[in-house]
């Protein structure tokens, strides 16, 4: 049986924009060759880190939310500790209540970010009556 689990990794902060999504595309193409199934994924961009990692202050973070087996998380942990763009990854195994909670979270940012776009944009109009020009 499945579990679902959480990955969440820290990519170099010297990287390119092209390298950082050419790496995670390498991880997420380890975990659909694997068979996992990828529920979710967030690129969280670059943060400063709470304590420098080989000498670096900040550090790309992503997130993966994905469906396997105990045999794939294996693998890819294996593949981040041989990838040198990588700082730090951690993997945890998701019980009901975190697939709850990150369900709600990902449904709470698909609405404020639908409620975003509906706003209607408010021009203010100058009414010439109440500001009249004498000549």
């Amino acid at each position: 049986m499945a579990n679902q689990y959480e990955t969440v990794f820290i990519m170099t902060p010297v990287l390119s924009e092209e390298q950082m999504k050419e790496t995670v595309q390498k991880f997420e193409k380890i975990l659909t060759d694997q068979g996992a199934e990828i529920v979710h994924q967030e690129n969280w961009g670059l943060r400063k880190l709470e304590y420098p990692i080989q000498k670096k202050s900040s550090g790309f973070y992503h997130l993966f939310e994905f469906k396997a087996d105990g045999n794939v998380v294996a693998e890819l942990e294996l593949q981040f500790r041989r990838d040198e763009r990588i700082m730090r990854f951690l993997t945890v195994t998701m019980d009901k209540y975190a697939i709850a909670y990150a369900e709600k979270r990902r449904n709470n940012r698909k609405e404020k970010a639908a409620q975003a776009d509906q706003q209607p944009v408010v021009e203010e109009v100058v009414n010439e009556e109440s500001n009249p020009v004498e000549a």
